[in-house]
């Protein structure tokens, strides 16, 4: 058998905890794996941002991206190398430079899936630029935003139909408030999405590549505590059924890491904002939650890594659409999709591998998770956000939970046959 060295790169924004904690948790596997003709080897390096050569060959088979989003150099670098090279990218870039929040919304409309009625809204400025004034001038429609408010219902969200991290939302709860609110809006353009009534539970479903982990949330709270620690918030069914959304938009998408957002109301999961493909991926927001994302990236990544994992440039769209049955339930519609969606991202092959070669991973992140050396990389995370008298306090405070995780881990290999 010859050996293959699989290069992974980290290309990062103001990431800290979690790529200090992939490289250490890469290096204490120490793989090895017999891959057909091969025996796989496994290196990490950080992604630097330099001028390229489009006609230069990478050294990465596979790059983790938490940049591109933003950053445009990396993200015509990204594009480069996955167009011309093959390298497998965690996302695909096309898909998140051209699928916002709005175009997320139509396509799981079409598919059937309960999204709460939504409206475009032309912008309340323009920059007075180029030909813009002609053609607002002459084709922007006057309209009554206080009819569009009214058929919408209130509460409502005024959002940008691209935007993230909550950032320009506003709600909204009556024409006083809508007209305040899109008078604010400047010249982005924005939904007016009605409000969930009566919701009892809101949710986020974490996916990376086939994987889920659904999460109850509390957008009340403060940033450090909305990913709630609870357990049983979720019957099974509706857990199957949580799981299969965020499965089915990540394979609709190209995307093998996203979260979406769901609120529960009579019974009925309502997905509410789920084009998230740059999700929240740190100990001070995630916590309990952290080493389930980072054994599931380790896991994902591995695998593409190992198997060579060709990346998909275009969609599979019309395989989804073709799928959907207008006379069929909600549920049965998503296990038509789902069965896609697995099969998009090889699930029945990838839990083969990891039950073949990963079958040491969960006692090596028990142990790293619980050591002194994790307790550094959340400090170096608090520190980069907190003031210094906060730092001890909440170095201890989100390092606890994660040992709490570890408790609950322990019981659970424990328990396991």
């Amino acid at each position: 058998m010859a050996d293959r060295n699989v290069r992974i790169g980290l290309s990062l924004g103001a990431d800290i905890c979690w790529p200090a904690a992939y490289e250490d948790l890469v290096q204490k596997l120490n793989l090895a794996l017999p891959v057909g003709e091969d025996v796989v080897r496994f290196a990490v390096d950080r992604v630097t941002v330099e001028p390229f050569d489009l006609a230069y060959q990478p050294r990465y088979n596979l790059v983790l991206d938490r940049l591109t989003h933003w950053f445009f150099t990396s993200r015509e670098w990204v594009k480069k190398i996955t167009l011309m090279d093959g390298v497998y990218v965690l996302n695909n870039p096309w898909s998140i430079q051209s699928n916002e929040k709005h175009s997320s919304y139509c396509a799981m409309m079409r598919l059937g899936l309960p999204i709460p009625e939504t409206w475009l809204i032309p912008p309340k400025e323009y920059k007075d630029e180029g030909d813009t004034r002609y053609t607002v001038e002459h084709y922007n429609k006057l309209f009554s935003l206080g009819a569009v408010g009214r058929r919408v219902g209130y509460p409502a969200y005024l959002k940008p139909y691209d935007g993230g991290g909550w950032v320009g939302v506003t709600r909204v709860t009556d024409e006083a408030s809508l007209n305040a609110a899109y008078d604010r809006s400047g010249t982005r353009v924005h939904h007016l999405q009605a409000a969930v009534k009566d919701w009892d539970l809101f949710i986020r479903a974490l996916g990376v590549g086939p994987q889920v982990n659904v999460i109850k949330y509390d957008p009340d709270a403060p940033l450090h505590a909305r990913y709630v620690v609870g357990f049983g918030f979720l019957g099974e069914e509706e857990w199957l059924r949580a799981s299969r959304i965020c499965r089915t938009i990540n394979a609709f998408f190209g995307w093998d890491f996203n979260s979406c957002e769901m609120l529960r109301s009579a019974g009925t999961l309502f997905p509410i904002d789920f084009a998230n493909a740059c999700p929240d991926s740190q100990v001070t927001s995630l916590h309990f939650h952290f080493p389930w994302l980072l054994k599931s990236l380790l896991r994902w990544s591995l695998y593409c890594g190992a198997t060579q994992r060709k990346m998909r440039l275009n969609l599979q769209w019309d395989r989804f659409f073709a799928a959907h049955d207008p006379e069929a339930t909600l549920d049965e519609n998503l296990a038509r999709y789902d069965a896609i969606a697995l099969e998009h991202f090889e699930a029945d092959r990838f839990e083969e591998f990891c039950a073949t070669h990963l079958g040491h991973l969960d006692e090596v992140a028990l142990e790293f998770f619980t050591s002194p050396r994790f307790k550094e990389i959340v400090r170096a995370k608090v520190a980069a956000l907190y003031p210094a008298h906060e730092i001890e306090e909440f170095t201890d405070h989100f390092y606890g939970l994660v040992q709490f995780w570890g408790r609950t881990e322990r019981d659970r290999l424990q328990a396991a046959p």
